[in-house]
């Protein structure tokens, strides 16, 4: 029987984050790091189900950091971030309760320390914005979306995600050229040793944008 090399990628990648999960003893304490690191796998590697629950599993291990370490702007940035990225992985009404306590967290983060993770809090709170749909259903605000992505800007303007997620936002308002600019500065970002995964996939959306609008 022949078995497609996608399902293999994902079995092996669910089997990785079950190895890691139980690697951890009671005196290993998570680390903002492991968040970082396990939400890449989970949303680059997985799909479907695997993916829905190892993203629940990781949103409980970011609250349980949280509480611990209240004062951690970036552990703060970290749990919207996953809370933001399971929302949209879920979908439905069902999303918008992690919707809203995604936007509790990166607003906590940004009470904290809003040039924390070189400005992230900003540039996730404005993805939100701009994808939870607005009144009467949920919070969604394309003002203040853009405003958000383009004070992540501002505090980093090189990044590979504060530019990827405005030429996105760009693209979505028809600016096609301005869109294409800045895809093409994130593509130019400087790798992020600590977060290969992350970049490999995020390299990877850039060029499928890339590709969508040079082929119109």
């Amino acid at each position: 029987m022949k078995i497609r090399k996608s399902y293999l990628t994902a079995v092996m990648t669910f089997i990785f984050l079950l190895a890691a999960n139980a690697g951890h003893s009671a005196e290993e304490k998570t680390t903002v790091h492991d968040l970082q690191t396990r939400w890449a796998m989970i949303n680059y590697r997985l799909e479907g189900k695997a993916q829905l629950e190892a993203f629940e599993t990781l949103q409980q291990t970011a609250n349980q950091y949280t509480a611990e370490h209240p004062d951690d702007a970036d552990g703060w940035v970290w749990s919207g971030i996953i809370k933001s990225t399971y929302a949209g992985a879920r979908g439905g009404l069902g999303a918008l309760g992690l919707a809203r306590a995604a936007r509790k967290d990166l607003e906590t983060a940004l009470a904290i320390n809003d040039k924390a993770m070189a400005g992230s809090a900003y540039t996730s709170l404005g993805t939100l914005y701009l994808k939870v749909p607005g009144w009467p259903l949920g919070f969604g605000s394309d003002k203040k979306g853009k405003k958000m992505l383009l004070k992540g800007l501002e505090i980093n303007p090189d990044g590979i995600d504060s530019n990827y997620f405005y030429a996105e936002f760009l693209r979505d308002q028809g600016k096609i050229p301005e869109a294409r600019r800045y895809y093409l500065k994130a593509r130019a970002a400087a790798p992020r040793p600590d977060r290969p995964v992350a970049d490999q996939g995020r390299q990877r959306e850039i060029e499928a944008a890339l590709a969508d609008i040079d082929a119109k």
